[in-house]
């Protein structure tokens, strides 16, 4: 039944290729085959499957197998086997220099053993072997691996079958590492493209629990753990605190915090390494979490220098983490620092974004609350406003104060800048106004009092553009001044015209004087004053809405009343901006004198 028996006593014995190929016919046609199978596929699993049945053409062996070394742990471990039980192949590691494996790799020659129970040496593995011959791969003088065949029976093998098997592993030795690099390289080319991906993905999330939750899954696609989960650092820097758990592809919570330097987890924050321990049991550091777990991996989040967590991998199964896991996991943890922090960053702007606009909401209110309520009612004069800020608040402002004697104060005004600068600036210009009006100055003597108490208390590039005005309604005059403001525009008689007032802002210039100006008034008469939000407001092209187009509309509704020439303005301004961003903050205040309105 078997093939090349021999009657010899059973020896151990190194063997050397002492005689040429030519001295079996069937080396040259065996070797050909073997060449062709190794140079025709990368694929390393199929060339072995391939010449374990060339081999078997001409040595009729019943256990076949490949060993391939662990140059790190110095430990050769089955890639290939035939004739091998399912859990010896799944857990059998053998040292160098351990058993006729171990020694051919480690004497680098052929090892032949006639008869295996008259050996010291033997590693008991498959039951009922009789003979056994291990050929060490030697690649550029380096071995990587061990082929290795048994059979049952005693002196089986023979040194011709050595001289043989240590040809075919000199062809196989080189195939075997150029298919280990091309799967090497096609698996780091693999990797790559899949962190780039994973990169990309994660940068588009700003949500930190979608973020966690999604590199968990992403992950999976580098590495089939079991567990998983992902630590932050709290923000007192002492303690690591579970933020996203997994457990065998379901999410969990554990809310038990670790200290740094604690466990595998500590350390791997504390000393900013990652760490890799193929069997816990063994390993002094552990902390029982998961009875289950066999192997783990941690690696610490890095960013700026600091560390702000770790990721935390765990499998069943002993020595399941392996290098090429840890250097994939130190390049991700470097993009998912980065990515977290982002998230949080993001997380903590939108809770000041949240608080900003509750506070800017409130700021509107009360910036509201402090213009006019509602217009006063005259006997001679209607009366209409509307302030329209570019941002939540603004800095436009405009005000009635009443005076003795049928008299109204009316003041509009632009501050410099928008936003909530600006609002205040325009609150502590109301305040000025108000606190000076019980005093019923003219618009000329009101002007002077704001600009002295602005430069009481300058504020860098902060000034107002502001008209005052003086409304006498039994006599039907009005008394202006302007420090800044666009000039106003009258109607009267039918004809529109820009009243010719002009000066300096306030607030700039200590000695800034403004000219007082009074027009006599008749029924019909429509005085408009508006802030330069107006006319500087901009279409989507960049063109301004203009102080003669402000004209055509007041001619054009000259008979409606204060109210209309209001509500179209700023309608014709809204036509005209056409969903741009507001430019400025917007005012306009609209006086018409009555019909049939009589001089006291």
């Amino acid at each position: 039944m078997m093939k090349h028996r021999m009657t010899e006593p059973p020896h151990f014995e190194d063997v050397t290729l002492s005689a040429p190929v030519s001295e079996s016919p069937a080396v040259e046609p065996l070797l050909l085959e073997v060449s062709d199978v190794v140079n025709s596929t990368l694929d390393l699993d199929a060339s072995l499957s391939r010449v374990a049945e060339l081999v078997r053409k001409v040595i009729d062996y019943e256990i076949f197998a490949i060993f391939l070394l662990n140059p790190k742990t110095q430990e050769l471990f089955p890639r290939f086997q035939i004739g091998y039980p399912a859990s010896l192949a799944e857990t059998l590691q053998i040292k160098v220099g351990q058993g006729v494996i171990g020694q051919a790799a480690e004497k680098r020659e052929a090892v032949l053993v006639r008869d295996v129970r008259g050996d010291q040496n033997y590693v008991h593995g498959v039951p009922n072997v009789g003979s056994e011959l291990a050929i060490p791969l030697i690649v550029k003088k380096r071995v990587i691996g061990v082929i290795d065949i048994e059979a049952r029976e005693a002196n089986y093998f023979t040194e011709e079958h050595a001289r043989l098997l240590t040809l075919v592993a000199s062809r196989m030795a080189v195939a075997i590492e150029n298919a280990r690099l091309h799967t090497r390289t096609s698996r780091q080319a693999r990797s790559l493209l899949l962190l780039n991906e994973i990169s990309r993905e994660m940068t588009s999330i700003l949500n930190l629990d979608q973020l966690l939750a999604q590199i968990a899954e992403l992950l999976k696609r580098l590495i089939d753990y079991q567990m998983f989960s992902i630590l932050l650092v709290d923000p007192s820097g002492n303690k690591l605190q579970h933020r996203y758990t997994q457990r065998f592809g379901k999410d969990v919570r554990l809310k038990h915090d670790i200290p740094l330097g604690r466990g595998l987890v500590g350390y791997a924050a504390q000393q900013r390494i990652a760490v890799v321990v193929p069997d816990v049991k063994s390993e002094p550091r552990y902390v029982l979490v998961n009875p289950e777990t066999r192997s783990e991996m941690c690696v610490p989040l890095v960013y700026k220098d600091k560390v702000i967590g770790v990721i935390d991998l765990e499998h069943t199964r002993k020595g399941y983490f392996t290098e090429d896991h840890k250097r994939t996991m130190v390049t991700l943890a470097a993009q998912v620092a980065v990515s977290i922090e982002n998230a949080r960053l993001y997380e903590q702007l939108e809770r000041q974004e949240r608080r900003l606009e509750r506070e800017l909401g409130l700021a509107h209110e009360l910036q509201l609350r402090l213009l006019p309520a509602q217009c006063p009612i005259l006997d001679n004069l209607e009366m209409a406003a509307k302030f329209v800020p570019a941002r939540a608040i603004g800095g436009d402002l405009y005000d009635f104060l009443p005076y003795t004697l049928s008299r109204l104060g009316i003041a509009i005004g632009d501050v410099s800048g928008k936003g909530a600068a600006a609002a205040l600036y325009a609150a502590l210009v109301s305040g000025i106004i108000r606190s000076h009006a019980a005093a019923e100055p003219s618009p000329e003597e009101m002007l002077t009092v704001v600009n002295f108490g602005l430069n009481e208390r300058p504020i860098d590039a902060q000034f107002v553009a502001l008209i005052y005005a003086v409304w006498d309604d039994r006599a039907r005059q009005l008394h202006v001044a302007n420090s800044g403001l666009p000039r106003p525009i009258r109607v009267h008689h039918g004809h529109v015209s820009t009243m010719q007032l002009t000066g300096m802002p306030l607030g700039l210039f200590s000695d800034a004087q403004a000219e007082e100006h009074t027009f006599q008034a008749d029924p019909g008469d429509l005085f408009v004053f508006f802030s330069d939000g107006i006319p500087d407001a901009r279409s989507r092209d960049g063109a301004a809405f203009g102080h003669t187009r402000i004209e055509e509309i007041i001619l054009s509704c000259k008979d409606d009343s204060a109210q209309v020439v209001v509500d179209r303005i700023f309608h014709a301004v809204s036509e005209h901006a056409a969903g741009a961003e507001p430019f400025d903050d917007q005012s306009v205040v609209a006086l018409r004198v009555k019909e049939g309105s009589n001089l006291l």
